[in-house]
């Protein structure tokens, strides 16, 4: 028991290195004309789909209604993505050798704070390319939104956006979870 937080927070390494592996967010897009769904895939350092040319589909879409074109390399975002995670597990791996309540709460804490910026930033970042649109787009649908939602599903024209935690986004918020509970538990034992 009293070294279960030192290996909860050995194994919130493991989780956040999935982010290297899989997608940590999904973007699905169904449709009529796309019955098995156009699913985009957004890495902590790509963007890309279920099949190669999944991104050059979305943008045809976006197109069509005025979207920006999602390009990669202009979204500062993927560049930094890299160095926070390795950050993280870097200074997971050094609160578990340090083994203190306190690191872990700060960790768990930290964490927690950039998940939420995160999810913010992601948040503005579906609205700009939802809501600044081409006014010389083919189609123009006059005070209508193409935000697709932050999480969920939602309607659009006759599209239906489903937006989910991909594996690598799921694995790194049980990452939390995980220093949440060594947390706990060392609060625990330090309290005997």
């Amino acid at each position: 028991m009293k070294s279960l937080p030192r290996i909860l927070m050995f194994l919130a390494v493991i989780l956040l290195a999935s982010l290297f592996i899989w997608p940590m967010w999904s973007i699905t897009l169904l449709a009529p004309q796309y019955p098995d769904g156009v699913q985009m895939h957004i890495y902590i350092d790509k963007i890309g789909g279920s099949s190669p040319g999944t991104l050059q589909n979305v943008n045809i879409l976006n197109h069509y209604i005025g979207m920006k074109k999602i390009e990669p390399d202009s979204i500062p975002e993927l560049k930094y993505m890299t160095p926070i995670v390795i950050f993280f597990m870097v200074t997971s791996l050094i609160a578990a050798l340090m083994d203190r309540k306190m690191i872990y709460g700060i960790w768990a804490g930290l964490l927690l704070l950039v998940f939420c910026v995160g999810l913010y930033d992601f948040y503005l970042w579906e609205y700009d390319y939802g809501h600044n649109l081409d006014p010389n787009a083919p189609m123009k649908f006059d005070g209508a939104s193409f935000q697709p939602p932050l999480l969920g599903r939602k309607e659009i024209l006759n599209f239906t956006a489903i937006s989910v935690p991909h594996i690598g986004g799921i694995l790194a918020g049980l990452s939390l979870l995980l220093a949440i509970i060594a947390f706990w538990l060392k609060s625990k034992v330090t309290a005997k």
